[in-house]
């Protein structure tokens, strides 16, 4: 199970985006990344295609997870990701507030 999952309202700590809020699109937990909406957007030059005109296209560049924080949805605030068993399963808990994040 992963700390970061998609869907997750995050806080970059680190490097040049620290302080940016925005929400995880994708996971790579074997790379230890994660792509995160308007974080590292880098522009990629593409070849046309049938199916595309070509030209350079602006798309988010994977970040890593060490430099991102989950905002729990209860208290509002950044913060770390235990894991709880419950009834449920394991499930991930806010290490702030105690509340169960979905």
């Amino acid at each position: 199970m992963q700390k970061i999952k998609k869907g997750d309202k995050v806080l970059v700590i680190k490097g040049r985006y620290k302080g940016k809020v925005s929400e995880v699109i994708k996971v790579f937990p074997e790379k230890n990344k994660a792509i995160v909406s308007k974080v590292k957007v880098v522009k990629v030059h593409t070849r046309p295609t049938q199916q595309n005109p070509g030209g350079i296209i602006e798309k988010e560049a994977p970040i890593d997870i060490s430099s991102l924080k989950v905002i729990c949805s209860h208290c509002n605030k950044p913060t770390r990701i235990g894991f709880k068993f419950i009834s449920e399963g394991k499930v991930r808990f806010c290490k702030k507030c105690g509340e169960i994040i979905s």
